[in-house]
C-alpha cells in the first residue's frame, strides 16, 4: 500500500524537521564520539558504504565507524554479537544505535527516510532475491534509519536470519502508513533508551 500524496509530503517534511532537530541536539555527542573513535584506533571517523535506495539507486550510507579499519578484507560479511571486528566504543554505539546519527544527513539528502526498510547492499539484495522474489518491493520506498524488521526482529547475523527479517520489512511496505511509522519510531526510542544487544 502506497502513502497518499499528502501523506508522502507530510512524511518527507517530518523527516526533514526531525533530522535537523536531531543533528543539532546530537552535535555535542557527535563531537565526543568523533574524538573517541579517532583515539580508539586507525581509520576514519565516518564509515561509508554503498547501499541500494529508492528504485534501486545506489547511495553512500554514513555512520560513525564501529569496526576496525579494513574489516572486510575478503568481501561482504555480516556482523554478529561476538564480532571481534567491533571496537569497544563501537559496541557501545551499536547497543544504543548512536552510530547511526550521521544517517540523518542521508535523510536530509533525500536518500533515506527516518522509517523505512533497512538499506541493504547490492550483494545481499541479490541473495535475498533468490530466497524471496518479493525482495524488490523494498526498493519501491526510501530505506529507513529504523524499520519494522529492526524493532520486531533485530540484527541478522546470517542469510537465514536476514530472510526471516525480510518478512517484517515486506509487511511494512504493504501496510505503509503514518500511524505505522509513528509506532515504529516509538518502539525505536524505547529500544534506544534501553540499549539493545546485537
Amino acid at each position: 500500500m502506497r502513502l497518499s500524496g499528502w501523506q508522502s509530503v507530510l512524511k518527507r517534511l517530518t523527516d526533514i524537521v526531525l533530522s535537523l532537530i536531531t543533528l543539532v541536539i546530537c552535535l555535542p555527542l557527535s563531537l565526543v564520539l568523533a574524538v573517541l573513535i579517532k583515539v580508539s584506533g586507525k581509520g576514519p571517523i565516518l564509515f561509508r558504504q554503498e547501499r541500494l535506495g529508492l528504485h534501486g539507486r545506489p547511495f553512500t550510507l554514513l555512520k560513525f565507524r564501529t569496526m576496525v579499519e579494513n574489516a572486510e578484507p575478503d568481501g561482504p560479511m555480516l556482523s554478529n554479537p561476538d564480532d571481534s571486528r567491533v571496537t569497544g566504543i563501537g559496541r557501545f554505539m551499536r547497543r544504543h544505535k548512536i552510530d547511526e546519527i550521521p544517517n540523518f544527513l542521508n535523510v536530509l539528502a533525500g536518500e533515506m527516510s527516518i522509517v523505512g526498510p533497512r538499506p541493504e547492499r547490492r550483494h545481499y539484495v541479490e541473495l535475498l532475491r533468490e530466497k524471496n522474489p518479493e525482495t524488490d518491493l523494498l526498493l519501491t520506498v526510501r530505506p529507513g534509519i529504523t524499520c519494522l524488521g529492526q524493532v520486531a526482529f533485530g540484527y541478522a547475523s546470517d542469510l537465514e536470519e536476514m530472510t526471516e527479517r525480510l518478512g517484517y520489512e515486506l509487511e511494512y511496505v504493504r501496510k505503509a502508513s503514518l500511524a505505522l511509522d509513528a509506532k515504529i519510531m516509538w518502539h525505536t526510542i524505547v529500544l534506544l533508551l534501553r540499549g539493545r544487544k546485537e
